[in-house]
């Protein structure tokens, strides 16, 4: 997990690293460690001007006197664009052990030279030091994603034993496959060649440095999974892309919402640009879905089975019109076409839970209200639209602090949660059978409540347990008030109780990076969304979540492959 940045503890660290390490009330010295503790190194112009290139965390002896810090070679890793030109005029921030001095001051530094400096230890002892940088290429070296033919067979990869089943019963002697590796690693033999995968095929892969190395054996094979749930400790964020290389250049124009089809998520910005597509295993982008006739400003989202969403925004007294696809190449159908009579807006958060093709229940929550408008799917037929009234609750506000409604399953009978920004009071509900909601998860516990906002959730069934997501949006992140995704096992609703990040149901907490608002934070129409979905064999589920303030956009996965 990683550790929450608190903002006034960083301007200190910076102010004893750039100033006077001797105070009147001194802290105790560190004598057995070199007092830097990790070089920063950021970009100084260009299209990612004041983005993190490297941040390199030092465990070093004391005698070391060139620190050389490991500049990427490409930014961002996946793309084709390295970092020659940059290295040349490069910001160096540096993080001190307490009581010790670099002179002069660190500013932006030539990282293809060593440049002088003279480090003093906290008993006065001085040494020469030289900073530098040196372009590194990747050691990374997995494959993240592995498609066979025949049949389109996703292979189940189990990282830590390198290797990939492929859970059919057909004959895979002559196939092919298709993979998607760490980026610029390469792969042998070549895949799309035609290979034996019945009893065992072995691939090597090699990363851009082109010294570290993985075998990964290929073979049909049904992987054991544990009883039920997903497996402890499998928590693996697959990637988090910084949304303003997405093209976002004004936070406060986007709301972001999230699908998923096959091996692809897709990104809306609600701008009624065509939403994006990503491989959902690296999150690398691969171009922008076909919208055909559908609008996509109000939102998107998805089922279990890979089905798509595309809905407008529609005002009171014009028409919400709902689209469906199932591939991002192919243009969608329409699926729904309500005149909206609410005097309320509706289409910016919308939710499926099911099998469009089967049974299912979707639910677009109503701006300004207490309701959302629920269709049941039944054999793929979607039934007429019903008036949901949820009574003795606080009425939830428009897009930075509309609820999300959210079926439990694809069976009315049981129940929904949603959530909402309720002044620092947020809470999430269950409403058994869609009636009389009752607060189950209180706001966060460390006092800065009113900076959250809760109302992104999602909810899934995964190898027989249920789960649920939320995604508690920081409103400031740069105020020390970051993300966070937290997931719940949802089996029983009874065991949700407690605060959102105190609840004996809670399983596992992520903190969103928070240093992604080079453009400025969304200040008004706040917006988040997680989606969860697994994957169609059933080992893993993925948790996808973006919003306008972190403007942040990444995947978690978890599996329950038993080992």
């Amino acid at each position: 997990m990683k550790k929450i940045k608190l903002y006034i503890f960083a301007g200190l660290a910076a102010m004893f690293a750039l100033s006077s390490c001797v105070g009147e009330d001194p802290v105790a010295p560190t004598a057995d460690r070199a007092g830097i503790t990790s070089l920063t190194a950021y970009f100084t112009s260009g299209t990612y001007k004041d983005k993190v290139a490297e941040a390199w965390t030092i465990d070093n002896s004391a005698d070391v006197t060139d620190y050389v810090i490991p500049i990427p070679w490409y930014y961002p890793e996946e793309s084709d664009s390295t970092t020659e030109a940059s290295m040349k005029s490069m910001k160096v921030v540096a993080i001190l052990e307490n009581n010790c001095l670099i002179d002069p001051p660190i500013t932006v530094l030539d990282l293809t030279q060593k440049t002088p400096f003279t480090y003093t230890d906290p008993y006065g002892n001085k040494k020469q030091i030289t900073i530098s940088g040196q372009m590194t290429r990747s050691d990374k070296c997995a494959i993240k994603a592995f498609m066979a033919s025949p049949g389109d067979l996703s292979g189940v990869i189990d990282e830590d034993n390198k290797t990939i089943s492929l859970v059919t019963a057909a004959d895979m002697s002559e196939a092919t496959a298709e993979v998607t590796l760490s980026p610029h690693a390469t792969i042998s033999p070549d895949p799309a060649q035609i290979h034996d995968f019945n009893d065992g095929f072995k691939f090597t892969v090699t990363a851009d440095n082109g010294t570290s190395t993985a075998v990964y054996t290929v073979k049909k094979q049904i992987p054991a999974k544990i009883a039920n749930g997903y497996r402890k400790n499998s928590e693996k964020l697959m990637f988090e892309n910084d949304m303003t290389t997405l093209g976002v250049t004004d936070a406060n124009a986007i709301h972001p919402t999230l699908a998923c089809i096959g091996s692809y998520v897709i990104l809306d910005l609600g701008t009624g640009a065509a939403p994006q597509y990503f491989k959902k295993a690296t999150g690398s982008k691969v171009g922008t879905i076909n919208v055909g006739n559908a609008n996509p400003d109000g939102c998107i989202t998805s089922d279990c089975a890979g089905n798509m969403l595309i809905s407008n925004y529609a005002a009171s007294g014009s028409t919400m019109k709902v689209y469906k696809t199932n591939s991002v190449t192919a243009a969608p159908t329409l699926l729904i076409s309500y005149n909206n009579a609410l005097g309320q807006g509706i289409g910016s958060r919308l939710h499926v839970q099911g099998d469009l093709n089967k049974n299912a229940i979707i639910t677009a929550t109503v701006e300004n209200s207490t309701n959302c408008i629920r269709w049941i799917v039944t054999n793929g037929n979607v039934g007429s639209p019903e008036n949901i009234l949820f009574s003795g609750v606080n009425a939830w506000g428009a897009q930075d602090g509309s609820a999300k409604v959210v079926a439990r399953t694809s069976s009315a009978a049981d129940g929904c949660f949603f959530d909402y920004y309720d002044g620092g009071n947020c809470n999430l509900y269950f409403a058994d059978g869609w009636t009389n909601p009752t607060a189950k998860l209180a706001a966060n516990s460390n006092g800065a409540a009113w900076g959250y906002n809760t109302g992104a959730i999602d909810a899934r069934d995964f190898n027989n347990s249920k789960y649920l997501t939320v995604f508690e949006m920081g409103y400031w992140p740069d105020w020390g008030l970051p993300g966070h995704i937290y997931i719940y096992d949802a089996s029983s609703p009874s065991s949700l109780s407690g605060t959102v990040d105190g609840s004996s149901s809670l399983k596992y907490v992520y903190t969103v990076a928070d240093d992604f608002g080079s453009v400025g934070y969304a200040a008004d129409g706040r917006c988040a969304d997680v989606l969860m979905t697994p994957s169609e064999d059933g080992y893993f589920m993925y948790i996808f979540y973006a919003s306008n303030t972190h403007l942040s956009f990444g995947g978690i996965q978890v599996d329950c492959i038993d080992k």
